[in-house]
């Protein structure tokens, strides 16, 4: 992508029947440390989204007229540089009105900073990450701040996914490679502090084989979605050499696999890289009326039983930002999250659909890595009784819906229910809480 064209939270003592599957034993493990799954802190009106399917990035922005253009075309997402001292491109229709009516024809958007770059590599004129590891850290820990500041600017949300793009760089040198990964590591844990989703981009054979390397290290904070470059004209999300195929697993993987060349839809010509994703992206917030007669509830959750929050007018514009199950009005059990938090049933917005969910808005949905390094076991219910229905990897997104109570696993009894209706014991997820319910994930 060089574009070169204008509390791991968890103080374990067990290792748990949940890790292996229904006939594991608790067996002692030693305590772990922040890394290298670090908690995410979503405020109120946070929501992740994510983009199965083809997507493009340009240098620049492309004028709105080109992007409605390409709907003729396979793709349905398109990279931004949002951010970074070494973007090459001007952005002049990168606008908040832009990311707005982009997402109103239903693309999705993958936000990329282009910061400081590798001290052995990138151009010789880019400005680099210092060898000095405290150094690098705060510069990781300054780019997140720089690329959450410019994202909010465009009008996207918390629980966005933010890609910091990393050039190639030489695998030999030593502390070239500490200065890289202890940059992203500072990068990730800023983000999950302040409650965003942590990617990287990188070369897969000349930096991404080396963040791999260290999936595992309690010295690194590890990234949510691993964005790769191998122009060799396959789109597969597997089968990545020295990448096994058990990280960065669920719904975590990019490939930009074909570079610069021109592709025409539409009658508008532009010059793209390829890309296939199953990852995260941006949340944005779509406006929608209110259509009740008299004032419409806002509440603390997706059902009526929650307290009022607040009262919309009708004719109000409220800002949806994702859509939840929850309790039936009318001819509806969805129910929309605001960007203030709050929720209203969908029965009275005049989002597209009168009876279930509407696109392009997604499932409420908030990623925690999997804790467990062996892995995690899915249960049909919450609680370790219940039938083993899948296996989610170490460091795998758990996408939380909500959570319940259940059997006690460790320090918690909490168990969080996935987007595929699968659960899994709270104690080996890295959401804040270790013990009780984490905000802002409703209860089931």
């Amino acid at each position: 992508m060089s574009h070169l064209r204008p509390a791991m939270r968890r103080l374990t003592a067990v290792f748990a029947v949940c890790v292996l599957g229904p006939a594991a034993v608790l067996v002692a493990a030693p305590t772990a440390s922040a890394e290298p799954a670090t908690p995410v802190t979503y405020p109120a009106g946070a929501t992740a989204t994510r983009y199965s399917g083809l997507a493009f990035d340009a240098c620049t922005a492309q004028p709105l007229s080109s992007i409605k253009a390409w709907n003729a075309s396979p793709y349905r997402a398109v990279g931004v540089y949002v951010s970074g001292v070494n973007r090459t491109c001007q952005q002049p229709e990168l606008t908040p009105s832009w990311v707005a009516s982009v997402s109103r024809l239903k693309w999705r958007l993958l936000p990329i900073h282009k910061g400081l770059q590798p001290p052995c590599g990138a151009r010789p004129t880019d400005a680099k990450i210092s060898r000095t590891p405290a150094t690098a850290r705060s510069q990781g820990t300054a780019a997140a701040t720089e690329a959450v500041k410019a994202a909010k600017t465009l009008g996207m949300l918390p629980g966005s996914a933010l890609y910091n793009d990393i050039e190639h760089y030489s695998q030999t040198d030593s502390t070239c490679r500490t200065a890289v990964l202890t940059y992203l590591s500072a990068w990730t844990k800023e983000l999950h502090r302040v409650g965003w989703v942590s990617g990287v981009y990188m070369n897969l054979n000349l930096g991404a084989g080396q963040l791999s390397d260290v999936y595992t290290s309690t010295a690194y904070a590890r990234p949510d979605a691993l964005w790769i470059a191998r122009y060799d004209g396959v789109d597969s999300l597997k089968g990545w050499a020295n990448i096994a195929d058990s990280k960065w697993a669920r719904h975590q993987r990019a490939k930009q696999y074909r570079g610069s060349h021109d592709e025409t839809y539409g009658g508008v010509t532009i010059n793209i890289d390829n890309d296939r994703l199953d990852a995260p992206v941006a949340t944005v917030a779509h406006p929608y009326k209110v259509t009740s007669a008299t004032p419409l509830n806002a509440r603390t959750g997706p059902g009526t039983s929650y307290p009022v929050a607040a009262t919309y007018a009708p004719g109000a514009t409220v800002r949806v930002v994702c859509q939840t199950p929850g309790t039936k009005v009318g001819t509806t059990s969805v129910w929309n999250k605001l960007s203030s938090g709050q929720y209203v049933t969908d029965h009275y917005v005049d989002t597209p659909s009168g009876t279930g969910y509407s696109a392009p808005l997604p499932r409420c949905a908030y990623p925690y890595q999997a804790t467990a390094s062996g892995g995690l076991t899915e249960r049909s219910g919450p609680g370790s009784g219940y039938a083993a229905v899948g296996t989610l990897p170490g460091g795998g997104l758990a996408w939380v819906t909500c959570q319940r109570a259940g059997t006690r696993v460790g320090t918690s009894s909490v168990w969080d229910r996935l987007d595929n209706g699968h659960y899994v014991a709270d104690h080996y997820v890295a959401t804040p809480s270790s013990t009780s319910y984490s905000k802002p994930i409703p209860r089931c």
